[in-house]
């Protein structure tokens, strides 16, 4: 069964909205400073940190893509970015943006560990919500 992990963009995040390419361009800094880690410590660190290539499919465009590995212990991470109509406190209806990351059914416990370690990275650069996939939840938006 499948199981999923959420980054939601409140109020108080440091973005509303993120688009699909927007989350592209931070898998892309995540990869840069994870080799860049590995330089300063004299070792190949950015091919083990996250042995991830971005995919994307035709009809997944502009909605989704997908972070394969070829590694023996990790296999595929599905990333996508959607919205959800929501109530605030006063009653008001409002769109509310939400990164969900998503382990298929033949993903490994590497997989897991790995989306992780990428949605708290995510959640951290965008201040928002994490919806982990276990349940709990992780707040790192400036809360009142």
């Amino acid at each position: 069964m499948a199981e999923n992990a959420f980054i939601k963009l409140v109020p108080s995040s440091a973005k509303q909205t993120v688009a699909i390419e927007e989350v592209k361009d931070l898998f892309h800094y995540y990869k840069n400073i994870t080799t860049k880690t590995g330089n300063q410590l004299n070792w190949q660190y950015g091919e083990t940190a996250f042995p991830y290539e971005m995919k994307e499919t035709e009809d997944g465009k502009g909605k989704w893509f997908y972070l394969q590995s070829d590694h023996e212990r990790y296999n595929a991470i599905l990333i996508g970015v959607d919205s959800e109509k929501v109530r605030s406190e006063d009653g008001t209806p409002s769109e509310q943006t939400y990164i969900q990351v998503t382990l298929p059914e033949q993903s490994t416990f590497g997989d897991k560990g790995k989306a992780n370690e990428f949605c708290k990275f995510l959640a951290k650069k965008l201040q928002g919500e994490l919806h982990l996939f276990n349940e709990r939840i992780m707040y790192y938006y400036p809360r009142k």
